[in-house]
C-alpha cells in the first residue's frame, strides 16, 4: 500500500478504479446489487400505478390535487446536477487530484441534502395541507413507499460518499480506494435515473390524471 499512497501522476493509469482484481470484483457485485434494485423499484413502480387511483371518497385528495410541480422541479435539477458534480468528481479522480475530487464529492453530498430538505418539506406538506399520510389511502401508502424509498436511497448514498470521504482524507487517492469512490458514484446516477422515473411517472403523470 505505501506504493500506491506515493504515486504520481505519472504513474497514475487511465482507468484507476479497474486496475486490481478486488477492483473488477467490485464491479462485479455492484452490477449484480444494481440487478436487485432495479427489480425491487420496478416491484414499487407497478404497486403505485395499480395504486394511484385508490382512494376512499371522490372528495380525497387525487395526485393532480396534491403536487406542486415547481417544487419536484426544482427537486429533479437539484439531484441531477448533483448527478453533474459526481461525475466532475470522477474526472479530477481519474487524474489524481484528490483534492479537487473530495471538493466536488462535498459539492455532491450538499446538494443530495438540499434534495432531501426539499423532500422532508413536501411530505410535509401533503400531511398537513391535505391530511394525506401513508394510512390515509392504498393511494398514500403506495406513494411515500416509493418516493420514500429512494429518499432512504439518497440517504445511504450520502452518507456511502460522506464515509469514503472521512476515511480518505488523510489517505489520500490510491489504487486501493478509488474504486470504493467510482463505484459510489456509480450508485448515485442510479439514484437519480430512479428519480427522474418517479417524476415522469409519480409527479407528470399524475397531474394528468
Amino acid at each position: 500500500m505505501q506504493a500506491e499512497e506515493k504515486m504520481t501522476l505519472e504513474q497514475w493509469p487511465a482507468a484507476p478504479e479497474r486496475q486490481t482484481l478486488e477492483a473488477k470484483n467490485k464491479f462485479l457485485g455492484f452490477w449484480f446489487f444494481l440487478g436487485g434494485e432495479t427489480v425491487l423499484f420496478a416491484s414499487l413502480f407497478a404497486t403505485y400505478l395499480a395504486l394511484k387511483d385508490k382512494v376512499p371518497s371522490p372528495d380525497h385528495a387525487l395526485a393532480k390535487d396534491l403536487f406542486e410541480i415547481p417544487l419536484v422541479f426544482l427537486m429533479t435539477m437539484i439531484l441531477l446536477t448533483s448527478s453533474l458534480t459526481s461525475v466532475y468528481a470522477m474526472y479530477h479522480m481519474k487524474n489524481f487530484d484528490f483534492k479537487k475530487m473530495q471538493l466536488w464529492l462535498g459539492v455532491t453530498v450538499l446538494l443530495g441534502f438540499a434534495f432531501l430538505g426539499c423532500e422532508i418539506y413536501e411530505f410535509n406538506h401533503y400531511v398537513h395541507e391535505y391530511g394525506h399520510t401513508f394510512t390515509s389511502s392504498a393511494f398514500g401508502s403506495a406513494f411515500y413507499t416509493l418516493v420514500g424509498f429512494h429518499g432512504a436511497h439518497v440517504t445511504f448514498g450520502l452518507g456511502w460518499i460522506l464515509a469514503l470521504m472521512i476515511r480518505n482524507a488523510k489517505r489520500g487517492l490510491d489504487l486501493y480506494n478509488a474504486p470504493k469512490f467510482y463505484v459510489a458514484s456509480l450508485y448515485w446516477h442510479f439514484i437519480d435515473v430512479v428519480w427522474v422515473f418517479i417524476f415522469s411517472v409519480v409527479y407528470l403523470m399524475g397531474m394528468v390524471g
